[in-house]
């Protein structure tokens, strides 16, 4: 659960395009948008800053190279991190630096409350090409469990919902979700994070 202070609090949110948001929700709201309203609205936190550092096509080390700029210049109270589904492109050979790459990015933001996300579920047409999609979300939570960072296992949820389907109703592509699966990342996220669900749209 995230504590919230009675000053404005800086929310940093890094990732990859499903955090960026780009292009596959045709014009709706990202799920840090949605995380955007009920924090800064819908909680009455006006003046906390919630960003957006996410970036099409990244992976965990290219975020870890670009520190400074999408994380460390802000001083987060709170750094969420959600990254995997293309470092999972790598296979087994790129898991180590993939947990490294974590692991720094913890280490160097050890002041802020820390949040990492698994990765989501791919269709059955994304499967072959992030084949090793399981085993990057074991290591977030490993790292999570190691580091004490809140985890928001978006894989498990996805696979209580979905179980065996294809969970394609919730996706605009093999990869990217939809705005409706937008929506229910930011709903679990918030109920993770302890800061209850959207209330309206």
């Amino acid at each position: 659960m995230i504590e919230l202070s009675a000053e404005p609090m800086t929310w940093v949110m890094t990732g990859d395009s499903i955090t960026q948001a780009v292009l596959h929700t045709h014009g709706a709201r990202g799920w840090v948008e949605h995380v955007h309203e009920r924090v800064r609205w819908q909680l009455d936190r006006l003046t906390d800053l919630v960003l957006n550092t996410g970036v099409s096509g990244w992976r965990a080390a290219d975020v870890l190279g670009s520190y400074d700029h999408l994380i460390g210049r802000f001083a987060p109270d709170v750094l969420s991190i959600s990254l995997g589904t293309n470092d999972a492109r790598a296979g087994l050979a790129g898991l180590a630096g993939f947990e490294g790459a974590l692991r720094e990015l913890l280490a160097r933001s050890a002041d802020a409350q820390l949040v990492l996300h698994t990765p989501l579920v791919v269709s059955r047409a994304g499967r072959e090409a992030r084949a090793e999609l399981p085993a990057y979300c074991e290591t977030v939570r490993r790292v999570a469990a190691d580091t004490g960072a809140l985890l928001v296992d978006h894989e498990a949820f996805w696979r209580a919902r979905f179980g065996d389907e294809d969970p394609i109703s919730w996706l605009d592509d093999p990869a990217h979700p939809n705005a409706v699966g937008h929506l229910a990342m930011a709903n679990h996220t918030l109920r993770v994070l302890g800061l209850g669900e959207l209330t309206e749209l």
